[in-house]
């Protein structure tokens, strides 16, 4: 065999019939210094790709990382379980990606991820709309300042860690003072979702994040039965005309039917709604635990049936005051802090309700996209 390396002057040729080799001379400091460094970038490389080998077999055979890369339709939640460390990755893959959707949540009490679809409609307009009535009520209350006013700071989706526990809410309500910034009321709204994790994730926000009051809106839609793929279409034009028709239909069904269901062709897009619950939570001393469930503190049925049974309804559901928006040391007074925040009216509520199921139908008409 031949030696390759070291002093190579003494190598003698093989046998008559091998080919013989031509070999440069180099100093052998120079040469061994270039071998070692060639070996070095090998070494480095190779350690390079072995940890990259070893984060993509790690992740690849992730059960929670296969269920988030499944399509999911909106509103969907799902619980996996899972372990902090397997989350942390999973999260990380999301980062790098930019991922919007699906959200990643995780309940460290549980050892569950959450992953979350976007939300439909519906669910993005009650949401909003809660929140943009109470600030809209707020804002007519006499005796405030313009500078009181501008503390006022809205929050959508924003994630919260608190030890092994990482959560977000549909929305919330913030009051800026200075670099201080003050959770007030937090929203939560589940479309067909369980009640139990809604209850769980508005507890969260009073429990864990100390906000003043929880506010959760729970929405049932009663199953539409087997429902058709989408209608193709040949092109985005001729979707958007299909599906802005659609909804002029739709909107024309529920002059008949106020809570659907919304039909087209035989096809349910919208089934009726069952029973729609708004509810507010607040910590009943401060003997809480971030990971008690709470009972809700007033609970109101709004829907029931396809009926609008909440004509009793107080405005701020006996529960919201000017107190509960702003903090305390900031208004003038008892009386000030203790006024009702009257936000919730059966017009305001049937309007955002109503666009938001209309909404919801003509984008499950729309095809999916990557």
């Amino acid at each position: 065999m031949c030696a390759i390396g070291g002093n190579r002057r003494g190598t003698r040729s093989a046998p008559r019939n091998r080919r013989a080799l031509t070999l440069q001379y180099m100093s052998s400091e120079r040469q061994e210094g270039k071998r070692k460094r060639k070996a070095n970038e090998l070494i480095l490389s190779a350690d390079k790709r072995t940890l990259a080998n070893q984060r993509r077999t790690m992740t690849e055979h992730s059960d929670l990382l296969e269920i988030v890369r499944r399509p999911l339709s909106p509103d969907v939640q799902l619980e996996v379980q899972a372990s902090w460390e397997e989350y942390e990755r999973v999260q990380a893959i999301l980062d790098n990606e930019e991922s919007r959707y699906p959200r990643l949540w995780y309940d460290g009490a549980r050892n569950i991820a959450l992953v979350a679809a976007p939300p439909s409609g519906l669910h993005a307009n009650m949401a909003g709309g809660l929140m943009a009535s109470i600030i809209r009520e707020v804002l007519t209350q006499q005796g405030l300042s313009s500078e009181v006013s501008r503390g006022f700071t809205l929050s959508t989706e924003t994630g919260n860690t608190r030890g092994r526990t990482t959560r977000g809410w549909d929305g919330a309500m913030l009051y800026q003072e200075g670099d201080r910034e003050t959770l007030m009321i937090a929203v939560e709204v589940g479309v067909s979702q369980s009640y139990e994790s809604l209850r769980a994730a508005i507890s969260w926000c009073v429990c864990a994040l100390y906000c003043r009051l929880g506010i959760a809106m729970c929405i049932h839609e009663q199953r539409r039965g087997d429902t058709p793929d989408p209608p193709q279409y040949s092109s985005i034009q001729e979707e958007v005309a299909a599906v802005g028709e659609a909804e002029e239909d739709f909107r024309r069904q529920l002059t008949e039917r106020p809570y659907g269901p919304l039909v087209r062709d035989g096809v349910t897009w919208f089934g009726r709604i069952q029973r729609v619950v708004l509810e507010t939570y607040r910590a009943p001393d401060a003997s809480i635990t971030e990971s008690m469930i709470l009972d809700p503190s007033r609970s109101f049925t709004i829907v029931e049936d396809g009926e609008f049974v909440g004509g009793d309804v107080p405005p701020n559901l006996q529960e919201v005051v000017l107190g509960d928006c702003i903090p305390e040391h900031i208004l003038d007074g008892d009386a000030i802090v203790a006024r009702p925040v009257n936000f919730f009216r059966r017009d305001w509520f049937e309007a955002r309700f109503r666009a938001g199921m209309v909404r919801t139908a003509g984008n499950r008409m729309r095809p999916r996209r990557a």
